[in-house]
């Protein structure tokens, strides 16, 4: 890529522009039934894999690591790998895993070998929308940034197959769909840093985060909240991406959230999200979480003290891991973000019906004011 005019510094593509430790360049991509072919209903969805596969490059740590993480029913099946940073950062194999852009911001394929746990997959996703800008995410404690980072995302279909446990999935673009993003810039990786003042710093440390990606027929809707405990907001969009790429990219409004928990901890059972203009109008969907995916264990995301996204686990490593979700402490649920799959109902500003599917990421660690949450182990009450 050197031999290219694509530098943003003065320096080569292989190092980025700041020396921070914490800079990072990341795919995501999930994979999930579409409810067409295989209703939203809780046992139904429960026999088919919720697939999450991510993928991080690590310049400034000399790493590259990626995991899958596969619910099905009460199986929470996870492959991970990390291997040392070559010289090509383009270079996107770990082990087993293959990743591979085969046609920028229109299609890439994942892979990962069989032999190397329960899990194994050949797809390709194939974009079914154009992808789109979110806003920058930037948030400083005392003098240190710990957030600036920049990420677009796009839905798609998939092709291909997956196994789990032996029984293979054909996966087909008539009955399969997803969402995918590609992040880069700073954020908290690798092994926690010494705090140094900000151990001592009464700033807000609480998370509250919303991420949903809404696929209806002919549009989707990114929706991202992230807030204090006291709800002032470090994030606030909503936009509808047209299908129709000449429609373009519409702001819907600023966001307010009606959450409902499940009760004895901090799970949502449903959730109703508003999108309104300053004009008054205003766009309604309800959201209703069916299935569940702990992408917080096994994968990196910082729970595990020996395997966290960027941390140096030698040469190369693979490993894999299985769990219950009936056996997972519910305490640690409080400490991570969950990916829900979930049924979308959208009301629009003049009162038309839409249904549909996708993501909802949801979290609310620490204290929060508007749903009650006094400490960092509050649950909702029982009934």
């Amino acid at each position: 890529m050197d031999d290219h005019p694509v530098h943003q510094v003065a320096e080569p593509i292989r190092n980025v522009g700041t020396s921070d430790r914490n800079f990072y360049d990341r795919y995501y991509f999930n994979c999930h039934p579409r409810r067409s072919s295989h209703p939203c209903r809780s046992s139904e969805v429960e026999t088919t894999p919720w697939f999450i596969f991510g993928l991080g490059v690590y310049p400034n740590l000399g790493v590259t690591d990626c995991f899958v993480v596969v619910r099905r029913g009460d199986d929470h099946i996870v492959v991970r790998g990390s291997r040392a940073l070559g010289a090509d950062r383009d270079d996107l194999r770990v082990g087993p895993f293959r990743t591979e852009v085969v046609e920028g911001l229109a299609r890439l394929r994942i892979s990962l070998e069989p032999g190397h746990g329960d899990v194994s997959f050949d797809l390709e996703f194939t974009a079914d929308a154009p992808a789109a800008l979110e806003p920058r995410h930037f948030q400083r404690q005392l003098e240190r940034v710990t957030f600036d980072t920049q990420r677009f995302v796009q839905t798609g279909d998939w092709t291909g197959s997956i196994t789990v446990d032996g029984t293979r999935y054909d996966v087909t673009p008539e009955e399969w769909r997803g969402n995918r993003d590609r992040s880069w810039g700073v954020r908290p990786v690798g092994e926690a840093e010494p705090p140094g003042r900000r151990a001592a710093s009464s700033d807000d440390a609480s998370f509250f985060w919303i991420y949903a990606v809404m696929r209806f027929d002919d549009f989707a809707v990114v929706s991202i909240v992230q807030e204090k405990r006291d709800g002032e907001r470090v994030m606030d969009d909503a936009r509808v991406i047209w299908a129709d790429e000449s429609r373009g990219v519409q702001w819907l409004g600023r966001v307010e959230h009606d959450v409902t928990f499940h009760p004895g901890g901090r799970e949502p059972a449903s959730a109703t999200l508003r999108f309104i203009k300053p004009s008054g109008a205003t766009t309604t969907v309800t959201a209703e979480p069916k299935l569940a995916n702990y992408l917080g264990f096994g994968t990196g995301y910082g729970l595990e003290q020996d395997w966290r996204h960027g941390m140096w686990q030698g040469d190369e490593k693979v490993e894999a891991l299985r769990l219950k979700v009936s056996e997972i402490d519910p305490t640690m649920k409080l400490f991570c973000p969950v990916d829900h799959l979930a049924s979308f109902t959208l009301t629009d500003a003049d009162g038309i019906v839409h249904t549909g599917e996708g993501l909802f990421e949801f979290a609310v660690i620490g204290p929060h004011d508007q749903y009650g949450f006094r400490d960092y182990v509050d649950v909702a009450p029982e009934m």
